[in-house]
């Protein structure tokens, strides 16, 4: 039987996921430079992405009243958290089909990023510092 993985996740040919043993695994992935993790335990799926970064009052010339607009509007969609070094973090859980296929991955990876892609732009303005790997 050959089999595809999906970081850890291994797909079999009908396209059903095989988790690892111990039966949690994340996958990493990117959009639009922001790193994002799925962490997939039985019939649930973690979604979370590092949105962006509020500026410092110590960098010169940060927009921060256009990274506050943006976290302002995120908050009435999303619960955003806001980290010590000032990146905005945000997840959503979502149930997933058992057994859960590539199919229902991908299909919650992709509708989680575009339901947080409107609200990206004012976090990455220039000068706002998108953070570029994940922390920890």
């Amino acid at each position: 039987m050959s089999l595809l993985y999906l970081g850890t996740v291994r797909v079999a040919p009908d396209g059903t996921l095989l988790p690892p043993p111990g039966g949690a695994a994340t996958i990493g992935f990117a959009w639009r430079g922001r790193p994002c993790r799925a962490a997939l335990t039985p019939g649930r799926l973690q979604l979370s992405a590092l949105a962006g970064r509020i500026p410092s009052t110590a960098e010169p010339g940060a927009d921060r009243a256009r990274a506050f607009a943006a976290l302002r509007a995120l908050r009435r969609a999303w619960r955003p958290s806001l980290a010590p070094d000032h990146t905005v973090r945000v997840q959503r859980e979502v149930a997933l089909p058992d057994p859960p296929t590539a199919v229902s991955l991908v299909t919650a990876m992709v509708g989680f990023v575009l339901a947080l892609d409107p609200y990206l732009e004012g976090l990455g303005a220039p000068g706002s510092g998108t953070a570029k790997t994940w922390p920890g």
